[in-house]
Parts: C-alpha cells; sequence; structure tokens
C-alpha cells in the first residue's frame, strides 16, 4: 500500500532587487490565494546583469543578462519557476525551458521623471541642451528622433540609484517604465507618462513573464491559475515580432499592442541610434493568430528598410 505524502513545496526564483522581489511576492501571493494547501517559497539569485553596473548594456550584450542564472537554478532543479519582467527575458529560450504564464500587465508606457528645478516643464518644453538620462538604446532612438535638440547620457544602477542621481542634478531628467514605479509605491514621481506617437514602449514592457521546466506538467497546472489571456496574446505578438528581427531589448524596435473584442492590433518601429532613421507599420488580426501577426509586422518593416538600419546597428554596437 502506497503512502501519499504532502504536496511538494513550490520554489520561486528572483533577481534580488526591490523591484524583482516585490513583483516575484506578488505571484507567491497570488498563488497562495488560488492554492491555500501549497507551500511556495522564495529564493534569490544574483544574476550578471545585477553585477555589472558601469557599463552600458548595449556593449556588453543583454541575451539572458537577468536571466541565465535563475535558468541555470531551474535546469539545475534548485528551483521550480522564475519570475522575470518579461522584456528582460530573451525570445530564444534554453532547451527544457518553456515561458509557463504571462500575468496581467500594468501600463506598459515610458515615464518622464524630472528633477526638481523642471517641475514646470514636459517633455516637449525642456530647454535645449537639457540632460536626459537613459539606458535604453530604443527609447534614446525614439525620443532623438523627436527631441534632436536634447542630450542624452547613459544612466545604471536599479530604480532607486537613478533617482538619487537625477535628485542630486547629474541629469534634468531621466526615462523609466510607468510598470515599475507604480509597483515600488513611487507613482509621484511620474511627471509624464509619454506618448506612444513619441517612444513606443519595449517588448513585454510591464508584465511578467514566469519562466519554468517544460517537462513540470504539476508547475504549469499550477501557474495558469494567474494567467491572464489578452496580455499573453499581446506579448506574444511582441515576442514574435522582436525574434523574427533578431533584436534584442538592447535595440532600438519599440511595440505598441491593442485589443479590441476578438482583434489585435499590433504597431511596431525599428529607428536607427541617432534617430535619423525610423521605420513604423501596423497590423491587424485575430488575437488567436498573435504570433503570426508578431511574424507580419517584422517581414513588413524589413521589406520597409529595417533589416540595413538592424545590421548597421549591430555593426556600431560590434565596433563599441
Amino acid at each position: 500500500m502506497s503512502v501519499i505524502g504532502p504536496p511538494r513545496t513550490i520554489r520561486i526564483g528572483s533577481r534580488k532587487s526591490q523591484l524583482a522581489l516585490i513583483q516575484t511576492y506578488w505571484v507567491q501571493k497570488q498563488l497562495e490565494m488560488h492554492f491555500p494547501g501549497r507551500e511556495f517559497e522564495v529564493q534569490t539569485m544574483s544574476t550578471h546583469g545585477d553585477k555589472i553596473l558601469d557599463v552600458a548594456l548595449s556593449k556588453i550584450g543583454d541575451k539572458g543578462l537577468f536571466t541565465k542564472e535563475l535558468e541555470l537554478g531551474m535546469l539545475g532543479n534548485e528551483i521550480d519557476f522564475a519570475v522575470h519582467s518579461l522584456k528582460d527575458l530573451p525570445t530564444n529560450l534554453p532547451e527544457n525551458l518553456v515561458l509557463g504564464v504571462v500575468t496581467e500587465r500594468e501600463n506598459p508606457a515610458d515615464a518622464l521623471v524630472v528633477h526638481a528645478k523642471h517641475q514646470d516643464k514636459q517633455l516637449e518644453t525642456l530647454p535645449e541642451g537639457a540632460v536626459i538620462g537613459t539606458s535604453s538604446l530604443r527609447r534614446l532612438a525614439q525620443l532623438r528622433h523627436h527631441f534632436p535638440h536634447l542630450t542624452f547620457k547613459d544612466i545604471r544602477g536599479n530604480l532607486n540609484t537613478r533617482l538619487a542621481k537625477l535628485d542630486a542634478g547629474e541629469y534634468d531628467a531621466i526615462i523609466l517604465a510607468v510598470a515599475g514605479l507604480k509597483r515600488l509605491d513611487m507613482e509621484d514621481r511620474i511627471h509624464q507618462v509619454i506618448s506612444s506617437e513619441v517612444s513606443l514602449h519595449a517588448v513585454g514592457q510591464g508584465a511578467l513573464g514566469i519562466e519554468c521546466r517544460a517537462d513540470d506538467t504539476e508547475v504549469l497546472e499550477l501557474l495558469k491559475a494567474i494567467e491572464h489571456i489578452p496580455t499573453t496574446q499581446r506579448c506574444y505578438a511582441e515576442r514574435a515580432f522582436l525574434r523574427e528581427l533578431e533584436g534584442g531589448c538592447q535595440v532600438p524596435i519599440g511595440v505598441d499592442t491593442h485589443i479590441e473584442g476578438n482583434t489585435l492590433t499590433l504597431t511596431g518601429i525599428v529607428a536607427s541610434i541617432d534617430g535619423q532613421r525610423l521605420v513604423q507599420d501596423t497590423v491587424s488580426g485575430e488575437a488567436i493568430s498573435a504570433e503570426q501577426l508578431g511574424l507580419e509586422l517584422a517581414q513588413r518593416l524589413r521589406q520597409a528598410g529595417a533589416q540595413e538600419i538592424l545590421e548597421e546597428i549591430f555593426a556600431q554596437i560590434q565596433r563599441g
């Protein structure tokens, strides 16, 4: 006669940053609410991206920069799944790992955060030469296109570090994700939500992606309880678009997605780093065909000149 023991404790992997932990503890709480008889414990790890804070991301590459150690933990059976900011998760995952679910998205837009002396200004009215901090080539390229009179300077560090540099006067303003500020209860620092007409957001921005082992059917079944289907469809379209263009999150590729009824609309952009060239288009179709829409848009942009822009950017990055 076999004895059935208690259900296994599910081990959740997370980066150690404040934002990562807030996101991971949120997932833990949601699962505990859905499965009150189960144990979910959080285990933290430092990733390569957390340790290198003095070099621009575009110069060190970003494939797996914030995910590799967590993925090794899953493959080594140290943790059962990992919670990621979906924009940090590469579009091609290691063998035997899958994107289990995507949770409901927070506002994916970019935010302008200003130094106190510019409280009366908007992005459009900042003075010529104002120094804007961003570590994203996507934001840089689009803002240079619209505001060539502004000066852009790289900024690294966690969110609190970036805000401290801004407040100390190293920058006139910085660009951050609305979602991160809201999750850290710093919504009061959002001076302006930047319109998608100015800056399309990063692929997956504002959503959490939960990665797990492909053969762990128990975990996959548990995770379904916190899946958000409309967000999943939007993000699958965005990720397919990015994957087809073979660009990481440190390439100037931006997106915007909406679902109305059963129709998903995806807008995508590829821009040169100097902001001089910009290729943009939009596709719409059935939300259940999200990935196909992403592929279609990528092919259309490639035919419109995006491939040449991307090849030039890759060459620039390799030259340093």
